[in-house]
């Protein structure tokens, strides 16, 4: 859960589905491809296995996210099997593979995005700095643990105080806004058009994953006096 919020639950409710807001997932994620598929065929159509593997890590992630989440809230399907550590190898494994995907994509395609050394650096630098400190934020006062998901398997997690310290001063959602800087920063910095298409996609992308699959996930784990404490 990367949303900076938990506090006790005593929901009565069903947990989601496993198709609650997957339409509007898989809508919104086929429009995305239908842009992004013109944005590279604009481009010259450059570096295709390079291109679409880093495009194929943000959707397998957030599947992956999907899929474990709604499993493990209706059955524990997912700690009876893999159990969270098994869950978390994965987690990270896509998660990091997003990164190095992009990097190699980036590096391949860079130059292509013609700005001079200075407005690079200065760009780069502007999107690195939010994005270095949303992440230092989440390690520091939110947890890589929780930041993936842990309170969909401990209920302890959901007992826990809102974070209000770091980039969680500003915003509730740090990891969504600031942190994905951290991919057009590699872009920038590698100076590559593709990458930074890729970066939008991806930037995008993880909003759909946050109204279609995380915040139903939410309305049902935390109570109604959460949410009204949360955005007071």
């Amino acid at each position: 859960m990367l949303l900076a919020m938990a506090f006790n639950t005593s929901s009565t409710k069903p947990p989601p589905g496993l198709w609650t807001g997957q339409v509007l997932h898989f809508a919104c994620l086929a429009i995305l491809l239908a842009a992004l598929s013109l944005a590279w065929t604009t481009l010259g159509r450059p570096f295709p296995i390079a291109f679409w593997t880093a495009v194929a890590f943000p959707i397998l992630h957030q599947i992956f996210v999907w899929l474990t989440w709604r499993l493990e809230l209706q059955s524990s399907a997912i700690s009876k099997t893999i159990g969270f550590a098994g869950y978390l190898a994965v987690f990270f494994a896509l998660f990091g593979g997003r990164f190095i995907t992009l990097a190699i994509l980036a590096w391949l395609d860079r130059g292509s995005l013609n700005l001079d050394p200075v407005n690079q650096a200065v760009i780069t630098t502007a999107l690195a700095l939010p994005g270095v400190y949303a992440m230092y934020s989440v390690q520091r006062y939110f947890g890589m643990t929780r930041a993936a998901g842990a309170d969909h398997f401990d209920e302890r997690y959901r007992n826990l105080p809102l974070v209000n310290e770091g980039i969680f001063r500003f915003t509730r959602n740090g990891m969504y806004i600031y942190a994905f800087f951290l991919f057009w920063a590699l872009a920038v910095g590698f100076n590559s058009m593709a990458a930074l298409v890729v970066a939008a996609f991806s930037h995008a992308y993880i909003w759909v994953h946050f109204f279609a699959t995380e915040k139903p996930d939410m309305d049902f784990l935390y109570t109604s006096e959460t949410a009204e404490r949360a955005s007071a």
